[in-house]
């Protein structure tokens, strides 16, 4: 992998990474200013996307044809749907999928969109394996998960909707952008990886934590980033 794009939705999730960066150029576009250079003597292209799916499709399409990257990496954070996955846990990504997806109207089941092959994108294995070994190393004081990953134009704060996900879907935790780059990335045949890390409960008290523990989750995430640029 000799092109690695790397996207957060805010600002928060990829300044650290950009001020680490060397020979670096910028480009907007899309309304996008796209980062490229060399993290860890590796060509990276880093990007905020904005928030949501659609945002975040835009910009994966972006960097595979503008900027002809080889794999891509989303970083982030999420809210926790499994009582065991705390604040501050690292969550990567074995699929991920629509939960706000609702053609059942037609037929289909939650999720499922329709007229397409698969609803569920799958991560690539390799990545998934890599980022394990990685955060085990390099974020020793907290836990990490592999499993699926929930996205929706959402904050979910709500327990009745955090019950209602976790039954339809088996999700490990929710967020807004990660399935929209893994459903760009699996149309152009483009290996992928969302990084998750927690930074509420997904219920009534995660407007209030989200705020206090998004920082401390963004520095695992960024620790778990610059081991794996490293090691590709």
């Amino acid at each position: 992998m000799r092109k690695i794009g790397i996207i957060g939705a805010m600002d928060e999730e990829v300044s650290r990474l950009k001020e680490m960066m060397k020979n670096v150029s910028v480009i907007e576009k899309a309304g996008m200013d796209f980062y490229i250079g060399q993290l860890k003597e590796k060509e990276v292209v880093i990007v905020k996307s904005g928030i949501g799916k659609v945002n975040a499709g835009i910009c994966t399409q972006i960097l595979i044809d503008q900027y002809q990257i080889e794999a891509v990496i989303n970083t982030g954070v999420a809210g926790s749907l499994k009582n065991e996955i705390n604040i501050g846990d690292i969550v990567l990504s074995t699929d991920t999928l629509y939960h706000d997806m609702d053609a059942t109207g037609f037929g289909y089941k939650l999720g499922v969109i329709p007229r397409m092959e698969t609803s569920i994108f799958q991560a690539d294995t390799i990545l998934l394996e890599l980022a394990k070994k990685v955060c085990k190393e390099v974020n020793k004081d907290i836990q990490v998960f592999c499993g699926r990953v929930l996205s929706g134009d959402q904050f979910i704060s709500n327990q009745n909707v955090k019950e209602r996900l976790i039954k339809n879907f088996s999700g490990y935790c929710t967020e807004m952008e990660g399935a929209a780059i893994a459903h760009t990335a699996y149309l152009n045949k483009i290996p992928f990886l969302i990084i998750r890390a927690i930074s509420d409960k997904a219920d009534s008290s995660a407007t209030m934590d989200y705020g206090i523990f998004e920082e401390k989750a963004i520095e695992h995430t960024v620790n778990l980033l610059l081991g794996m640029i490293e090691k590709l």
